[in-house]
Formats: C-alpha cells, structure tokens, sequence
C-alpha cells in the first residue's frame, strides 16, 4: 500500500532516508514539500555540488537517470538524485522504460537516494512497474484533497503552526482560496509571520488584514445573505465582487454556490434530518448544519432545483458559451436576482 505523505515527511524530519521515493499524484503540493526536504536536508550544503543531481523528466530518459542513481558519492556517505516532472520521461510509459526502473529498484543502490516526482497522475496499478514500486519503493499518492475536507486540513496546518480557528473563518478561507494547498499554505504561514506568537487565535479580522479576503464581501456571506433574503446585503456584496473580478472569479462564486445548494437539495431528500445525520450526509462541521436546514425554509424543494437549474445555467454563460455581451458582474447580478425572486 502507498504510505501516507506525512509519515514520510515524518521520517525525513528524522534524518531517515530510502534508497527510492516515487510521489504521484493530482496534489502537487505534498510532491514538492517532501521533494524540497530531501533537496534541502539529505546532504549537507558543502557535499551538493558534487553529490546531488536534479533532472527534469522532458530533457532525460530512464537510461540517463539510472546511470545517474548507479554511480557511488563522491567522499560522502549518499548521493541524492531527483527527477522533477517525472511525468514528462518519454519512457516512463513505456515497457522498456518501466521494465529498466523496476530492476533497479529491485537492487537499488544503498548509498543513492532516488526520487521521482510525477505530478497529476498516477502510475497504472495494473502494470508491474506499479506492484514493484508498491512492494519494493517508497511510494506516496497525493489525491487532491475533496471540498468537504478543506476545513479540516486547514485546521490540522493552522495546529501545525500553534494556531486556532473557528469553523466559520476555516470555511472561510476553504470557500475563497479552495483546494490549492500551496496557496492555503503560504497564507497561513504568512500569517503566522505576522503574528510573531502574539496572537493564536485565527478571525475573519485577521484574513482580511493579512490574507485579503474580506470578512464582509465573500461567497459565504453571500450564501448567509441570500438564505436571510437580505437583498440589500447580497447586491452590496455582488457589486463588491463587480468591482473586482480578477479576485472574485464567476465561475468560482458560481462553483461554491451550486455546491452549496446542492446541499440544500440533500437536506430537502433526508429523512433523518438530526445534527449528526446531516453533518455525516453533508460531510461538514456540525457547527455548519444550522445553515443548511435554515437554507431548507428559505428555499422550498422545488425551489432549490430551480435555483441549480439557474446556476447550471450561469455556469455555461461564465464560460463564454451564449452569455453574448453580458459581463461577469451582469451575469452575476441576474443570477441573484433569479434566486431571490
């Protein structure tokens, strides 16, 4: 079975090094963090020149790596060798190219740490390459991280950096940056730069101060607004992201909407609508599920099918397709406008 990439990260803290790492996955974000640990931590500064080789898969074939990870370091105890994009090795794919990497990793060199990073897809399980690498290598999957489980990793990076947050401002970081770790990463430690340990407790206050999203003028407020049928609130907030679409995307408001009525849909069809029936349904913070049945008596079941049909809809015409003229702040402003009335 692949390991986990936090154990891996575990033992790379640890000083504790494999002769073979293969990281494959859509998630980018583990790839590149236990690629730079092992670039920056299995030798020291003064042994890289002569002992570390970073490749990139587009410019070598499995051959050159290889001979690469065959030769003995140079008056240190290991040799790093690390193919970044290894996706991109044209024999990767290949029976000869597969067959070559899978003798070697059969009788690796002990001294040569050897690592692969295949972005945003994954070796097919069914070749023998892939039981090799299972049985034989150090072989991390990195699946993207799903919508619902957002919060909860953005909690365990805010724990990781002696830092707390209340479900709402979790949400409302998942809602506005989404599954882009490294994004999310960065601003949480650019946020734990600024707080020195001053402060541990993470608000809306604060992302707005340091990471740019508004506590007031975000999707999630605009979900909140729109189960109040607070009209003046919602068109405050669309004209906000009017103002400025390159940080307010469409088809990214548009995308958190629909799955959040689509949500609302699921409540509709529950027939065990308690707390915990409806956290586990919904796969979210029970903190949350109030808004999902309060969303229920604002919008009726046949009124909650309407509004996914409208932002289907809203959807297409983000993407140019027989929106005509209309601009995204227009085609935003519509769409409320057919959700409220």
């Amino acid at each position: 079975m692949p390991v986990s990439p936090e154990s891996v990260i575990k033992d790379l803290k640890e000083q504790k090094f494999a002769p073979v790492y293969f990281l494959q996955g859509e998630e980018p974000y583990y790839i590149d963090l236990i690629c730079d640990l092992i670039e920056k931590n299995a030798l020291p500064e003064s042994e890289r020149s002569f002992n570390q080789v970073i490749m990139y898969g587009k410019d070598v074939d499995m051959g050159v790596v290889l001979n690469n990870a065959r030769r003995f370091p140079m008056m240190a105890q290991r040799q790093v060798v690390i193919v970044k994009e290894a996706q991109e090795l044209a024999d990767l794919n290949k029976e000869e190219g597969q067959k070559l990497l899978g003798n070697y990793i059969q009788t690796p060199l002990p001294s040569t740490v050897l690592v692969f990073a295949h972005k945003h897809k994954t070796i097919d399980g069914r070749k023998p390459l892939a039981k090799i690498l299972d049985k034989m290598a150090v072989l991390v999957d990195s699946p993207k991280v799903r919508d619902y489980k957002l919060p909860d990793w953005i909690s365990g990076y805010f724990r990781e950096k002696g830092l707390t947050a209340k479900p709402s401002t979790l949400q409302l970081l998942a809602e506005n940056i989404g599954a882009d770790l490294s994004r999310l990463a960065n601003e949480i430690d650019k946020l734990s730069i600024n707080l020195q340990g001053k402060q541990t407790e993470i608000t809306p206050e604060l992302v707005q101060q340091y990471v740019g999203i508004s506590k007031d003028y975000n999707v999630f407020e605009l979900q909140k607004a729109l189960v109040e049928r607070n009209v003046l609130k919602a068109n405050k907030i669309i004209q906000y992201f009017e103002a400025d679409p390159k940080s307010n995307p469409l088809v990214l408001n548009v995308a958190a909407l629909f799955g959040f009525f689509t949500k609302v849909l699921l409540v509709h069809a529950a027939t065990d609508k308690t707390e915990k029936a409806l956290a586990a349904l919904l796969k979210v913070n029970p903190f949350f599920v109030k808004d999902y049945l309060a969303a229920t008596r604002t919008f009726p079941f046949g009124k909650t099918i309407q509004i996914i049909g409208f932002l289907r809809e809203a959807d297409i015409r983000s993407k140019g397709i027989d929106s005509g003229n209309a601009t995204e702040g227009e085609i935003m402003k519509e769409l409320i406008f057919k959700i409220l009335h």
